[in-house]
């Protein structure tokens, strides 16, 4: 700690906690069973319905199916994502508000009341009318998404905020963090063997009316997800600490350098992940040469990430850290993207290994994410005595928003500058080229970047949980 955190800390400051006092402080934890760690990894699920659906398929819906250019798309895109970001900063700090909170919880009420409009807007936002005109098609585009946008950032910042609320515990946090990877890996599988078929053998209206029916069923399945998270779900940890005026909240998180570098290091990050999943569709029909390989790419990648990733996050980090199994998965990433990208010339096979080895890292660093996250919230508590899950949360979904923003954006702006032109088979080698970039050397750079910076994470376990220990004296005292 610097000087700067010691002064700080003056009016907070106790004993640094043993090493067995920290044993006993997690033996008198009531531990989680499976029922809430699954429960809340079906929120996940849930999210992932409209998450998945955008990441994947919207882009390329708007440009091939609604008929929306490729660089106003883009800009659209990024635009309203930016806008969903600053929502999550609104969200955060109304859920964070003084008083007495509902009697089912701070945050688990949210994943009631706002899920039925967030999935409703999920189906409108693939409706665009066909028969009005580009600027028309783009308007209605631009509203729905940012209505989508707001409504998922009251479900989602309560929802992320919740795991903070359930447990102290790392090693449970962790599980809880592989429950929420697992769930929406698995929206994702889901997502691509039902889309996967009806973007081979529907064109037009007839895809457009599946799509419709589509959602209006992920709408019924999602209310029932939210509702099962809702049940299985507690929040249990003591929430006792003062609360703030929005300058001392936002005074409050600009003093947390460990959420300062997990903001940065998930802006780069998730802007690597939903470049690549942006980009797949198309990597698949004009790359590879036919639509059936987004099916395959997505389940291969999916369930290699799932298979290797979710039982070996909880235990890389219980051995080596959260942090550096956050950065082993990163690496794994870049090196995979990096070999696709020299590999330009190689068959379906080995594209296809490469992809895989490239989900397990990136998914093997989400899993560990959401931990790190909610471990940035005690040390919050820690350093002024505030602990505003909502508003930490919020400013965590900001920066990945921002990223998801970028990445989700970068395919529009390659494709509008090399000659792309949608549904032709035949495309321009530059598009051709551009789309490579978009699945390998663009999601590389971006995990790169996240990399070295959390090279500066200063939060260990052990320091964690020496704060955990401090903030319950406090407490006492």
């Amino acid at each position: 700690m610097n000087s700067k955190d010691t002064g700080r800390q003056q009016a907070y400051a106790v004993p640094a906690a043993q090493p067995t006092e920290l044993a006993s402080v997690n033996k008198a934890a009531t531990p989680l069973g499976w029922r809430p760690i699954i429960g809340y990894g079906l929120g996940d699920l849930a999210n992932g319905l409209v998450f998945s659906m955008g990441m994947l398929f919207l882009l390329h819906y708007y440009t091939d199916v609604a008929g929306i250019g490729a660089a106003a798309a883009g800009t659209m895109l990024m635009a309203v994502r930016i806008y969903d970001a600053f929502m999550d900063i609104v969200a955060g700090r109304l859920i964070d508000r003084p008083g007495k909170p509902h009697r089912s919880g701070r945050f688990r009420p949210y994943l009631l009341w706002a899920s039925f409009p967030l999935l409703l807007l999920n189906v409108a936002v693939f409706a665009v009318p066909s028969n009005w005109t580009e600027n028309g098609k783009l308007a209605y585009a631009c509203v729905t998404y940012m209505l989508l946008g707001t409504a998922y950032s009251f479900v989602n910042i309560p929802y992320g905020s919740l795991a903070s609320a359930m447990t102290q515990s790392p090693r449970e946090r962790s599980l809880l963090g592989a429950a929420r990877a697992l769930m929406g890996t698995s929206a994702i599988v889901l997502l691509a063997c039902v889309l996967g078929p009806i973007l081979r053998n529907l064109h037009g209206e007839a895809l457009q009316a599946r799509l419709t029916h589509l959602t209006i069923g992920l709408a019924v399945a999602g209310m029932l997800f939210y509702f099962v998270c809702f049940i299985a779900t507690r929040e249990t940890v003591e929430r006792d600490a003062r609360h703030a005026g929005l300058s001392d909240s936002l005074s409050t998180l600009m003093s947390n350098r460990p959420l300062q570098l997990l903001c940065i290091a998930g802006f780069f990050t998730l802007a690597g992940v939903t470049c690549m999943g942006a980009t797949t569709l198309y990597f698949a029909r004009y790359v590879l040469g036919d639509s059936k390989y987004f099916l395959i790419i997505i389940l291969l990648t999916t369930l290699s990430g799932t298979v290797v990733s979710i039982p070996l996050a909880p235990a890389l980090a219980s051995r080596y850290g959260k942090r550096a199994a956050f950065q082993s998965g990163l690496a794994i990433a870049i090196s995979a993207h990096l070999c696709l990208f020299w590999m330009a010339a190689a068959g379906p096979a080995a594209i296809l290994s490469l992809l895989a080895l490239g989900s397990i890292g990136t998914m093997l660093a989400m899993a560990i994410f959401w931990a790190l996250e909610s471990d940035s919230v005690e040390y919050g508590e820690w350093k002024t005595g505030m602990r505003l899950e909502g508003l930490n949360y919020s400013l965590f979904s900001l920066a990945r928003k921002c990223g998801q923003a970028l990445g989700g954006s970068i395919p529009a702006f390659l494709l509008a500058g090399s000659g792309y032109v949608p549904n032709l088979d035949m495309q321009h080698p530059a598009a051709l080229q551009m789309i490579r970039v978009g699945v390998t050397l663009a999601p590389a750079l971006a995990f790169l970047i996240a990399f070295l910076i959390m090279l500066l994470y200063p939060l260990t376990d052990r320091r964690y949980l020496e704060l955990i220990q401090e903030i319950e004296l406090r407490r006492r005292n």
